[in-house]
């Protein structure tokens, strides 16, 4: 990222983004820290080189600079450390995209908080302003903000109770009330054919699950062998014209791959939709951040 895209991103109310990207790793600014993930000390020493020249060149410098190793095996993850700056500073700290406040914690856990390659998607679901938004999968539930600042009542619904707790302070940063946001901490799959004779019915909805996981009583996940089970139980719920946003991280699933999928489904249930590939991000190059696809049920 040059100085002049980073100062463009600012003006417009973001201070959450990527200030570098590579093979080995990348570099994040959070307000006034900076996040280092890497998968090799030497990775790491050509990250904070970069950064280094980058500040030199803006002016801009971190209070913190916190590092963190990309493990082979997920069940190998840390919490991000501090590399430097004052240790005595709250590791909680609130940044801004798009105007919007987001609660960041540094010692939460392997994820801050804030998946900073969807912000174009979250932009997207404020613009289309939709009534009802169910949002899975839905970690601290950033789509359900951007929602509920349109007028949107919204079901946030994710397996751990930490992350939507965080979610509602999400709402309580930006002023929103919590009246007509529910928060239901629930395995997806298992929760989806129960709102069906429910009659609930939503007119965007949010699949952005993990590439693998193991959900209640030890059920396995794996979105490449799952995925069009995951939509074919929110085609039920869909309403007439309802947004619905596919995402992955999962790199043997591209956008191309994600649509194909979504064809099959909208066939098996005779829906007719159109499909819009994810807008990309100045700040994420080709090759980074994870696939999406808004399918927009006609």
């Amino acid at each position: 990222m040059t100085p002049d895209q980073c100062k463009k991103l600012e003006e417009a109310g973001t201070t959450a983004h990527r200030l570098g990207s590579g093979p080995n790793g990348w570099v994040e600014r959070l307000g006034d820290v900076v996040n280092i993930s890497y998968k090799s000390e030497t990775a790491l020493e050509e990250l904070l080189a970069g950064l280094a020249e980058q500040t030199a060149a803006s002016g801009w410098k971190p209070e913190r600079i916190f590092t963190r190793f990309l493990p082979l095996k997920n069940a190998d993850r840390i919490a991000p450390v501090l590399h430097s700056g004052d240790a005595s500073l709250p590791w909680t700290l609130v940044v801004t995209e798009g105007g919007v406040r987001y609660g960041i914690d540094m010692a939460a856990g392997y994820s801050h908080g804030l998946f900073l390659d969807q912000r174009k998607n979250r932009a997207r679901l404020r613009m289309l302003k939709p009534k009802r938004v169910l949002n899975t999968f839905a970690h601290t539930c950033s789509f359900s903000v951007v929602a509920a600042l349109g007028g949107a009542e919204t079901l946030s619904v994710d397996l751990s109770r930490k992350w939507l707790d965080r979610g509602r302070q999400n709402l309580l940063l930006n002023d929103i009330p919590d009246t007509g946001h529910r928060f239901l901490a629930e395995d997806t799959l298992e929760l989806l054919p129960k709102l069906d004779p429910r009659k609930e019915r939503f007119d965007a909805i949010i699949l952005d699950p993990p590439t693998f996981s193991r959900g209640k009583n030890n059920r396995r996940w794996q979105v490449e062998n799952d995925f069009e089970q995951l939509l074919n139980a929110a085609l039920e719920l869909a309403m007439p014209k309802c947004a619905i946003l596919i995402s992955t991280n999962c790199t043997k699933l591209d956008a191309a791959s994600l649509e194909r999928r979504a064809r099959r489904c909208a066939k098996e249930q005779r829906l007719v939709a159109d499909y819009v590939h994810g807008q990309s991000q100045i700040d994420f190059p080709p090759g980074h951040g994870s696939s999406t696809l808004w399918m927009m049920v006609r």
